[in-house]
């Protein structure tokens, strides 16, 4: 089992961070400071880093400093082999470039899932509370940074779907059979790249579901029982039943509503991904601390889930999530982080240090108004 392990980080330019040079501990990272200082800047970057994207935010313009016209992101990773990996946007160009080891990387597919990566953030209550679109990007988000193939597959279904509903739109006022025609090609295509998806959805479910046990255990110690069950194409069982046939008869029914309403209403873009606790379903039931500690394992799983598909550590970022806990919770999460291995930790100066059980190999990094020092 290799381990991945960040050695240091440079930024200029990002945020509040006019010049913020870090090194860091192999294991626990607290990054402390209150709020608005710039803490969690530095999970942004280091997310920029893996990944060439910001989980807080779409545009990268947002990040430049105030009256500055570029950021700057370098780091060292330690995965086999050191990488130098570099991150740099120009404002003026509206251009990023992202630079492994001095080489160029142009295509997201060469980026995703180089530097496994997991994040745990207050947005996470989007993934229990929110809409099943969230609940899919989270599933899609873990299965891209295990297969390449899932990812060319998934870019290549959103496609599909863009193109299928716009010839859907056209119909509406052109019904040739050139058109009609094209449209069962579509169909098909469609069905073939959706059932790929389906297929190694399911898979990943029925695997991922004993990761979620495991963490949810590690954090709450009850007799609680977590589950998650898929439901595509109208249903919530694989079992005695033929997907491609069921895609097809949907596709037939929904027909003349897809052609009213020029959208694609059939497919693995519609999937639900329900999270049960005892066999009640957590979104309608849920009381907050349920909801908070499902979070937390959903994302603990995906660390441990990663690390053994993977065969290498990833690195976890964990983002203002221990100032919303009580006491109890807080030191089970701080001792499950402890089977981690390098994880980095924002909390607010107010913390009370005392649940993290702090070891002397860890390291603690003051922010205040974008600078860094070490305590």
């Amino acid at each position: 089992m290799g381990r991945m392990k960040l050695l240091s980080i440079q930024l200029k330019n990002f945020r509040k961070h006019k010049e913020t040079n870090l090194t860091f501990s192999e294991k626990l990272n607290f990054i402390v400071g209150a709020n608005g200082a710039g803490k969690t800047t530095i999970l942004e970057a280091i997310y920029y880093l893996c990944t060439n994207k910001n989980f807080n935010t779409r545009t990268d313009s947002e990040v430049v400093l105030f009256g500055e016209n570029i950021f700057e992101i370098e780091g060292s990773i330690k995965k086999n082999n050191e990488n130098k990996v570099r991150v740099y946007f120009s404002l003026e160009e509206s251009k990023k470039t992202y630079l492994k080891n001095q080489k160029k990387i142009n295509r997201s597919v060469d980026i995703v899932g180089s530097f496994p990566i997991v994040t745990l953030t207050p947005a996470d209550l989007f993934i229990t509370r929110g809409f099943p679109g969230d609940r899919r990007k989270f599933v899609d988000s873990i299965l891209c940074q295990v297969s390449e193939t899932y990812l060319n597959n998934l870019l290549d279904y959103n496609k599909t779907t863009k193109q299928r509903a716009a010839l859907l739109y056209l119909l509406k006022t052109n019904s040739s059979l050139q058109l009609r025609k094209e449209l069962e090609s579509w169909n098909e295509k469609l069905i073939q790249s959706g059932l790929y998806l389906i297929k190694k959805r399911n898979e990943f479910i029925k695997d991922f579901r004993l990761f979620v046990k495991d963490s949810y255990t590690e954090i709450m110690e009850t007799e609680e029982n977590p589950e998650i069950i898929y439901s595509f194409l109208e249903t919530q069982s694989d079992e005695n039943i033929k997907i491609e046939q069921n895609f097809r008869e949907l596709l037939a029914v929904k027909k003349a509503e897809e052609l009213k309403r020029s959208v694609n209403l059939v497919g693995p873009h519609r999937d639900e991904f329900i999270f049960l606790i005892n066999g009640v379903d957590l979104k309608k039931y849920g009381s907050q601390g349920q909801h908070k500690t499902f979070q937390i394992a959903l994302r603990f799983a995906e660390f441990f889930y990663l690390k053994q598909l993977r065969g290498i550590t990833p690195l976890f970022l964990l983002d203002d999530i221990f100032g919303k806990l009580d006491s109890l919770r807080a030191k089970k999460i701080s001792t499950y982080l402890r089977k981690v291995g390098q994880a980095f930790v924002t909390i607010t100066d107010l913390a009370d240090f005392s649940i993290f059980n702090r070891q002397s190999d860890d390291k603690i990094i003051k922010i205040e108004e974008g600078k860094a020092t070490y305590a």
